[in-house]
């Protein structure tokens, strides 16, 4: 006999010896319930049906669990997220409001330097300073505010005195002087522009 054949038999005899076991525990399984009545196998029945759905419930229950347990685990990194973004936006912000005054002085001086003879290397010294300035301002979305003849905005303006308009047609709450521009980054604001508003 080759081995191959040696090996096909063992196996025919492995699955014939599968198939008798499970014939005998099929067997002893019907035998333990051959002595019970009709009524009985209807009791033991309505017991594992209750059993199964009671173990539905509990499956059903946590896979509730872990479906909120999912949820919350989302919410909480989406909330570490923009804590974190919050954090950062802040701390750019309040970086960026140390550099603003000495940009207002720069844009101070050159307008003023604007009625005097000063030297020409100088200023453009101190233009190309200034330009520094505003280019870093402009790459972190910092606009200035610094517009007359706007309404009032709380969320922009910071008033510092009310006055009558020198024209007429000029309403209540336009802002008319700018007396030091605020800043905004975004929907944020640095600092509140000081204005001089309308009465």
């Amino acid at each position: 006999m080759s081995m191959s054949e040696t090996k096909e038999q063992t196996e025919q005899n492995e699955s014939v010896e599968e198939v008798e076991d499970q014939a005998a525990d099929e067997a002893q399984a019907t035998d333990q319930y051959s002595d019970l009545d009709n009524e009985e196998l209807r009791e033991l029945l309505v017991g594992r049906e209750q059993v199964i759905e009671q173990m539905q419930e509990e499956i059903a229950e946590i896979k509730d669990a872990r479906l909120r347990a999912k949820a919350e685990l989302e919410n909480y990194r989406k909330r570490v997220k923009r804590e974190r973004s919050q954090v950062y936006e802040t701390a750019k912000a309040n970086a960026l409001e140390e550099f603003l005054d000495i940009n207002d002085d720069l844009r101070r001086t050159l307008k003023a330097a604007e009625d005097l003879e000063v030297n020409d290397t100088f200023m453009d010294g101190v233009l190309n300073i200034a330009n520094k300035f505003e280019n870093v301002l402009g790459k972190y979305d910092v606009e200035r505010i610094d517009e007359a003849g706007i309404p009032f905005n709380v969320d922009f303006h910071d008033a510092m005195m009310r006055q009558k308009p020198e024209d007429d047609e000029v309403g209540s709450d336009v802002v008319l002087d700018v007396i030091e521009n605020g800043y905004r980054m975004g929907d944020r604001t640095i600092r509140h522009a000081k204005v001089i508003v309308s009465e």
